[in-house]
């Protein structure tokens, strides 16, 4: 995350409410040599305490966690690069919005008989941003070929004890600035620009 405290202005709900909805992150624990790393979908409980995932059996990460294990999960949002000629302000420098939440916490294994409800529950989730498209559930599946891919993944939960956030979105900067940029960084480089220059407006307008 962003060392600059000025960028951890978001409350613990807010960086939970937007991870939640994002539902998708990079999963990270630690080993020898470089840490593992897998990208997955996941739940996030309503009061924030636990994230939900399943990962595939031949997964590294599987192997590690007989117990209990160490992990984060990064969840990032919209980001753009930010040009010095937008600030309108003499000896700027280039850098790059964005918003990323980290939850850190405890990952473990969970038994088998857990998997088809949270599989359920994953898609129901997924689905009903879909509306007004007819939802896709597993009973729509032949039993046994939904029963042979379950076989090669296995549910997991992380206990969360740390939520962090880094809304990156100018705030070092002058009212004047930053509206500069957020006007301009709409038709930037980056992704979801759109969604960053509003959060820029917003965070402008708490000011």
């Amino acid at each position: 995350m962003h060392p600059n405290p000025m960028f951890h202005d978001a409350e613990t709900e807010q960086n939970l409410d937007f991870a939640r909805a994002r539902g998708y992150g990079v999963l990270a624990i630690s080993c020898e040599g470089a840490p593992l790393i897998s990208h997955v979908p996941f739940l996030l409980s309503q009061d924030g305490q636990w994230a939900e995932l399943h990962l595939v059996r031949s997964n590294p990460i599987v192997k590690m966690l007989k117990n209990a294990y160490p992990a984060r999960i990064a969840v990032s949002g919209p980001d753009g690069y930010v040009s010095p000629d937008w600030y309108g302000v003499e000896d700027q420098v280039p850098t790059w919005n964005y918003v990323a939440v980290h939850l850190t916490g405890d990952l473990e294994l969970r038994p088998a008989d857990e998997l088809r409800d949270l599989l359920d529950r994953q898609s129901a989730f997924y689905e009903a941003q879909l509306l007004p498209k007819p939802p896709w559930s597993t009973t729509k599946m032949a039993p046994e070929t939904l029963e042979r891919m379950m076989r090669m993944i296995v549910p997991a939960r992380m206990r969360i004890r740390d939520v962090d956030g880094t809304w990156k979105l100018s705030q070092n900067k002058s009212i004047g600035a930053r509206e500069a940029v957020a006007e301009q960084i709409k038709d930037g480089l980056g992704s979801e620009l759109e969604t960053l220059a509003v959060l820029m407006q917003g965070r402008i307008t708490q000011s």
